[in-house]
């Protein structure tokens, strides 16, 4: 039993956009046996872009019922079905939002009409709607409106359904449930439907009970059933055959859950991270004072065991950040790590440059407005904490550093700053710091939004 779901937006984003219209066609396997459409209010604006896409406007919504009034209808209608759509993910996500907001869990067994398109409709140069019911023959009356993409992916479900029988018999597995043809006897199935779509960290235990992996994940849903149904190399199809049973802890926020599997990956040594993954992010900026005194700067690879002031994701980015503090703090090339020469630097030459490496420039003068190149890094010589998201919406967690060094972690509720900071202060279990929590921390400021930086 399915239903075969399609929504429009007012964007691409769950956590930002609403939801504009949905239409839901339910099926036996062999035939619709009953539909239901309806436009939706967004309750707020339709981009412009959005309507050129679509055609839905802000007067065509403006009467139509707010996703609360039909949230039960949605319920009713997909109650013991699989959740089909093509590109699941994206609609799955959305309604799972709307209902997360309204304070109710919506799970659903998904099948994603794309991976099952690669899979038994394999040579195709685009799996996008438009383009495979193109390829396939099937009419799409109504592109980009709710019923008539779900028609779509109706009539493109049951290709799919003949074609599975075809290939895998009438005992395929594939249409049922595409992540769970080949897994651990022991792994109890059932648990599958226990791990929530939020950060944290995941276990993965063979039948002895040993700990063979540790993962972290923003969507630990998502990621564990990716690991269950991996077939890319012998590697992973070995892990994923040996895993018998699975646990996780919610972390909230993602660099909780990034900061905790590095630490617990060091401690417990499971057998698949000991090749851990290469990190993105494998070049880093250095400082040093040389034997005259002067701050000195560097880049170089993020593997050569030295704290750096911060990572970088190519040497040309490095390089460029090295390069506009050069020229903002009016500092020395060759003392930047710019210039390799044993003489003055080209600028110095030329007059630009104040002498620092050839000795006419002071080392306190230079060093003044080097260590506040310093400190356009992520951070350095500063007490405060990073505060973000918690396990729930009356919590946050905490991440403390200390003149510059990681002194640990912990989750707070928000009631208790009632207290003041030493509500945060106290929640803080202490950890030691190391070069990976450094460019851990460093890389996810640079890259990620947080909610708020609290100094002390």
């Amino acid at each position: 039993m399915y239903a075969i779901v399609d929504i429009e937006t007012t964007g691409g984003s769950a956590r930002t956009e609403k939801i504009t219209e949905i239409a839901i066609y339910l099926h036996d396997g062999e035939k619709i046996t009953d539909e239901w459409a309806t436009l939706v209010n967004p309750e707020r604006s339709i981009p412009f872009f959005i309507t050129n896409l679509t055609g839905i406007t802000n007067e065509m919504v403006q009467d139509a019922p707010k996703f609360y009034e039909i949230a039960k209808k949605i319920v009713e209608m997909t109650e013991g079905r699989a959740f089909v759509a093509h590109n699941a993910k994206f609609d799955y996500s959305f309604i799972r939002q709307e209902f997360k907001s309204l304070g109710f869990n919506y799970r659903k067994k998904t099948l994603d009409t794309i991976t099952l398109g690669r899979k038994l409709f394999p040579g195709h140069r685009s799996y996008s709607l438009g383009n495979i019911c193109r390829d396939l023959n099937i009419n799409i009356n109504g592109r980009h409106r709710a019923a008539g993409d779900a028609l779509a992916t109706v009539k493109l479900f049951e290709m799919l359904l003949e074609r599975d029988r075809e290939v895998n018999g009438c005992r395929s597995n594939l249409i049922r449930n595409t992540r769970l043809s080949k897994l651990n006897p022991k792994l109890d199935i059932s648990k599958l439907d226990q791990i929530p779509d939020s950060p944290g960290v995941y276990y993965f235990y063979n039948e002895e009970g040993e700990l063979i992996y540790i993962g972290k994940s923003r969507n630990l849903q998502e990621r564990i059933s990716t690991h269950l149904s991996n077939n890319t190399t012998s590697r992973s199809m070995e892990m994923r055959d040996l895993i018998a049973d699975i646990e996780w802890e919610e972390t909230g926020s993602e660099l909780i859950a990034l900061l905790m599997e590095s630490f617990e990956i060091k401690e417990n040594k499971p057998l698949y991270n000991r090749a851990q993954r290469i990190t993105g992010f494998q070049w880093a900026v250095f400082s040093f004072y040389d034997k005259k005194g002067y701050l000195n700067f560097r880049f170089g690879t993020a593997c050569s065991g030295e704290n750096p002031l911060s990572v970088f994701s190519t040497r040309d980015k490095a390089r460029s950040r090295l390069e506009s503090l050069t020229g903002y703090y009016n500092l020395c090339q060759k003392l930047m790590g710019l210039y390799d020469t044993d003489e003055a630097c080209f600028q110095y030459q030329v007059g630009i440059c104040r002498g620092a490496c050839c000795g006419m420039e002071k080392p306190g003068e230079y060093n003044e407005r080097a260590l506040r190149a310093a400190d356009e890094f992520v951070f350095s010589r500063r007490n405060f904490f990073i505060i973000d998201k918690g396990r729930h919406d009356e919590e946050k967690c905490a991440v403390k550093i200390i003149n510059g060094k990681f002194a640990g972690f912990g989750f707070f509720n928000i009631s208790d700053m009632g207290f003041g900071l030493s509500a945060v202060h106290d929640c803080i279990k202490p950890a030691q710091d190391n070069n990976d929590i450094q460019v851990i921390l460093k890389q996810y400021l640079r890259s990620n939004k947080i909610e708020k930086i609290i100094e002390f």
